[in-house]
């Protein structure tokens, strides 16, 4: 699929990840992981060169799927009427050098943040965090704002490291997934973790899980916790010129509602 807004395909991939970034949005605020007009979240359009992202300085309640901004991997806009968020650039140098990634998540939720500002990494001392991290969640260098500079610290400190959150330092938290709704996850359960550890930090010192231990819940977590859904898939309705195709005995629900499943549909042009 090429960049072309003009192809209809690459069209409707858009009009879908519009939507769903919008949606997402949301969830940062509910989540209670932003304020006013901070944080952002980005989703790359699958099989194209493109990102869409937050609008720069837009209020959470005024934002809609067409509010979105389109841009290319180079950060360049490429649709919207608003400019991007500030930290667009570095977006694009994490979907450019981490080709696995589908989405980015930046939020500035206060007790991962008072790691950062503490420039410390949050220890793995619980069993949520051994599932979700796979480790510690790392702590990078302080970087300056508007170009790629954060990007670049974001890959360079997760290089060699499972969790897909890092914090940097003075600044707030960066999170990845495999699509956009995987790193806004991220970004939940690391201030989860954050306000925990900190609490259990002010009681005393603190002992981090055995490494044998937390590569056992890791991979338990990954391959064992949850449902396993089959691997044969139903077409269900097409929406905005999109046949979404889902697992036989989840089509008729809610997707977009639907946290645990969203994740498992996959767009067909």
């Amino acid at each position: 699929m090429t960049a072309d807004l003009a192809d209809p395909a690459v069209s409707a991939a858009v009009r879908e990840v519009r939507r769903t970034v919008a949606e997402l949005h949301a969830a940062l605020l509910s989540n209670g992981l932003v304020a006013w007009t901070s944080g952002n979240v980005s989703a790359r359009v699958p099989g194209a060169e493109l990102l869409v992202i937050k609008p720069s300085g837009i209020s959470y309640a005024d934002l809609t799927a067409e509010s979105m901004v389109v841009c290319d991997l180079d950060g360049a806009r490429v649709s919207g009427e608003f400019a991007p968020s500030s930290d667009t650039l570095s977006h694009a140098y994490i979907y450019r050098h981490m080709p696995h990634v589908g989405g980015v998540v930046h939020t500035h939720s206060r007790y991962a943040t008072a790691w950062a500002a503490r420039g410390e990494p949050i220890p793995c001392v619980l069993t949520a965090m051994a599932d979700e991290f796979g480790g510690e969640i790392p702590v990078g260098p302080f970087a300056p704002i508007g170009g790629s500079e954060i990007g670049r610290a974001v890959v360079a400190t997760l290089a060699g490291h499972r969790s897909p959150a890092v914090l940097l330092r003075s600044h707030g938290v960066f999170t990845i997934g495999k699509h956009a709704r995987d790193a806004v996850k991220a970004a939940v359960m690391c201030e989860d973790v954050a306000c925990t550890v900190h609490l259990a930090a002010s009681r005393g010192e603190l002992t981090p899980l055995p490494q044998d231990q937390i590569d056992a819940l890791y991979r338990r977590y990954q391959n064992e916790y949850g449902q396993r859904l089959p691997a044969a898939t139903a077409e269900g309705p097409e929406e905005n010129g999109i046949l979404v195709r889902c697992h036989p005995e989840i089509h008729d629900l809610d997707y977009r509602t639907k946290w645990s499943y969203r994740s498992h549909y996959r767009v067909t042009v």
